[in-house]
């Protein structure tokens, strides 16, 4: 190889490198909200092994002891607590000590509700529950680690977002909406906080089988297990990806609704809106 064809081959391979992002380690202690059902549930059973510290909360005490028990019996400690997300100083206090017992690698901030709009009215209350769960709670769960994570320059954080951040949707405004705010926080806190060592995923899932989407009366294409998007979720973590989008077709359609003129996604919208019915 001449010297000319080595400085291509050396440009094409650090190019590569710079597309795919290196592994991360493992993380050995987790913390992660709505580990009670869903995805919360089946990453924490991902995760689960022997030598791994699970910090799992979620509002349901019987599901969320259902959860910690299937990770004890992989091999993990776990210490779960029923708490809601929107309890800032029970979930501040908990998670202090959480990470004094084994600092945290990992926080999953996943607890997440939603509400659908009947007959074009959105229930004012369940709005505001929505905002309070998928925005407050992310913020309660994140900031009490922030400081630490910067103290031992390092440490992971992955905010759950969806699909539907990319475009306001009728069915669903204050989901959308606040899931729209959590990505926007995500790609605000990577670049913030990396100089600090800390590393910083969003996550946009399409449709996954959950107790939130069986109340779904309307076709959810591409739908999935949560043990899968546990698994592409994990994946994306382990190679710090900024942003884990998927199914690679819901991706796109995100990001198309997005970047279209509004005129135009608006007639998409509608146009999908009116097969649905």
């Amino acid at each position: 190889m001449d010297h000319r064809n080595a400085q291509v081959y050396t440009r094409a391979v650090e190019s590569q490198q710079q597309k795919t992002p290196a592994m991360t380690p493992s993380p050995r202690s987790l913390l992660i909200t709505g580990a009670s059902s869903g995805i919360g549930e089946a990453l924490a059973r991902h995760y689960a092994g022997p030598g791994i510290h699970l910090a799992l909360t979620g509002r349901d005490s019987a599901r969320l002891d259902a959860t910690a028990e299937a990770c004890r019996a992989r091999g993990a400690r776990v210490d779960a607590a029923a708490i809601d997300v929107t309890d800032r100083e029970r979930l501040r206090d908990w998670s202090l000590r959480c990470d004094d017992a084994a600092p945290l690698d990992l926080v999953i901030a996943n607890a997440g509700t939603g509400t659908t709009a009947v007959a074009g009215v959105e229930n004012e209350t369940a709005a505001r529950r929505v905002f309070a769960t998928n925005i407050e709670g992310v913020l309660n769960t994140v900031f009490p680690v922030i400081p630490r994570m910067q103290a031992r320059r390092s440490g992971q954080i992955a905010l759950m977002s969806s699909i539907a951040a990319f475009r306001g949707f009728a069915e669903a405004p204050s989901y959308a909406a606040s899931k729209a705010a959590v990505k926007s926080l995500g790609e605000s806190w990577r670049l913030l906080l990396e100089p600090y060592g800390i590393r910083v995923s969003t996550i946009c899932p399409g449709f996954v089988a959950t107790r939130m989407t069986a109340r779904n009366d309307f076709p959810m294409p591409f739908l999935m297990s949560a043990d899968r998007a546990a698994a592409i979720i994990a994946r994306g973590l382990a190679r710090n990806k900024a942003r884990i989008a998927f199914p690679p077709a819901m991706a796109l359609f995100g990001w198309l609704t997005e970047a279209l003129p509004p005129s135009l996604s608006d007639a998409l919208l509608r146009r999908i809106e009116r097969k649905q019915r």
